[in-house]
């Protein structure tokens, strides 16, 4: 299966919030799933965190990268 993370989604499930469902959250952790994450949600997140309306690093690039790697190989 092939999905598409809306920013929220995205959000929360690499900030392991509570507010994932479960069924959201098995079909992210299955490895023979695609999972993906627009560009557009990445700016709405460097926005955002430019605005103050989100906590982030400053460096939203390589740490999205950080996280990811972080969050998939904890799913593992």
């Amino acid at each position: 299966m092939r999905a598409l993370l809306d920013t929220h989604t995205f959000l929360w499930w690499i900030t392991g919030d509570e507010r994932l469902s479960g069924q959201a959250l098995q079909a992210i952790a299955d490895g023979r799933n695609e999972i993906f994450v627009s560009a557009a949600s990445i700016r709405e997140i460097a926005i955002k965190g430019r605005l103050g309306r989100l906590n982030i690093p400053r460096d939203p690039g390589s740490s999205l990268a950080d996280i990811l790697s972080r969050t998939l190989s904890e799913d593992s």
